[in-house]
């Protein structure tokens, strides 16, 4: 009785010690995402079901750990991103900010967490500066990024043929980062960059654009944007049959939800990288039907999925390292494996990104299709060795020096 009682004692000073290391006495979790704009349906409030699914789980281990989630609208917008970060600092305590999804918002952040030695886990953004000449000590890159979303899928559509493009890119860092990925890799290829044009977020018509496309005579027309401007140019480029006139449509940043919204009339045989899909495995189904309970019906995203392994993940290494100091735990992060349906076993290289395995998925049929979300079909397994930039080519000053 003498030592069972004196190992209770222990584990319960254990718990006060990692309480007592946490400032104000518990984790504060924000969700920095677009909540009513472009990227909401792909973001916004499902990522935030995501992060308080984490924390139901983290609860179940670690029950004498306070956390808390809040959310914040960066409305797509770099300075709002700032200004509501700091915000959450200054006056919520916030301890780690996840999602984001949007890669200009995700660089202007970066440098504020850092300086406040908070951590960011960056989700549904995708420019590889992040954890490239950008990355800092307290900030991780999970899901996707510009360089694999190109090697997985550009090289593939190129080595069967497709070696002349047309890119139609949003005007932001993620456009742009793809565009400079593409045309790479091309070149490595003996490919060519037949044209390209940029449209701003949230555009509305995109019918000079796909003429361009349709007028350069390219084999592939790849559209380097994301969520809703990915939806409205695909829908465009389908009203002026560019399939059926031979070109080949990629939409290295798609979305399950945005082939929903363009019909698999128009998006069937469309391919891409997926970080996750519902319906691949079965733990990947558990964690769909609990998100789709607390959101009321739907499906989660790859970044939706992503927001709950990067939450659970940071909130495993703040508890093993009794801290909330950001350079602490993002430190500790990378030497814990990630143990989750999302990325089993995966670790954190030193540059801050995810060393997880993707999907290459194919829009179904209609013919295929057999219930509301049974839209894609996993070709393959991308293996992360093989779609990311190697670390010693990393440009992250972590690294190199």
């Amino acid at each position: 009785m003498k030592k069972i009682a004196t190992c209770a004692a222990a584990l319960s000073m254990g718990a006060t010690m990692a309480m007592a290391d946490m400032t104000n006495g518990e984790i504060t979790v924000v969700v920095l995402t677009d909540m009513s704009s472009s990227y909401s349906d792909t973001s916004g409030r499902g990522s935030v079901a995501g992060a308080e699914l984490a924390v139901e789980d983290f609860a179940r281990e670690h029950p004498d750990i306070k956390v808390r989630v809040l959310n914040a609208d960066h409305q797509n917008k770099a300075d709002i991103g700032v200004l509501k970060a700091r915000e959450m600092i200054d006056t919520q305590g916030a301890d780690v900010f996840v999602d984001i999804s949007n890669s200009a918002v995700s660089l202007a952040v970066q440098t504020i967490v850092r300086d406040a030695d908070r951590a960011v886990i960056h989700v549904g953004s995708a420019t590889a500066a992040i954890f490239g000449e950008a990355c800092t000590p307290t900030g991780a890159m999970w899901l996707y990024d510009t360089d694999s979303l190109s090697e997985g899928l550009g090289r593939a559509i190129i080595a069967e043929g497709g070696d002349s493009w047309f890119f139609i890119s949003a005007d932001y860092a993620f456009g742009k980062a793809m565009e400079a990925s593409m045309t790479r890799i091309l070149g490595e290829m003996g490919g060519t960059v037949k044209g390209a044009v940029r449209h701003p977020i949230n555009n509305t018509d995109y019918s000079s654009f796909v003429l361009q496309a349709q007028e350069s005579g390219a084999k592939v027309v790849g559209f380097f944007n994301a969520s809703g401007d990915t939806v409205n140019s695909l829908k465009a480029a389908g009203e002026f049959g560019l399939a059926q006139q031979g070109q080949k449509m990629a939409a290295p940043l798609f979305y399950i939800q945005s082939a929903k919204a363009v019909g698999p009339e128009l998006a069937q045989g469309l391919q891409y990288m997926a970080g996750y899909y519902w319906d691949r495995d079965e733990p990947s189904r558990a964690f769909a039907e609990r998100f789709s309970k607390k959101m009321g019906g739907g499906v989660p995203s790859e970044a939706h999925a992503g927001t709950y392994s990067a939450t659970l993940h940071y909130l495993r290494a703040a508890a093993a390292a009794q801290s909330d100091s950001g350079k602490t735990v993002m430190a500790k992060m990378k030497e814990m494996p990630v143990d989750d349906f999302f990325a089993p076993g995966a670790m954190v290289r030193a540059d801050g990104r995810l060393q997880n395995d993707m999907y290459l998925v194919e829009v179904k049929k209609p013919s295929e299709i057999t219930g509301e979300w049974d839209i894609l079909k996993v070709i393959r397994t991308m293996p992360a060795q093989d779609i990311l930039m190697p670390l010693e080519k990393s440009k992250c000053p972590m690294v190199n020096n």
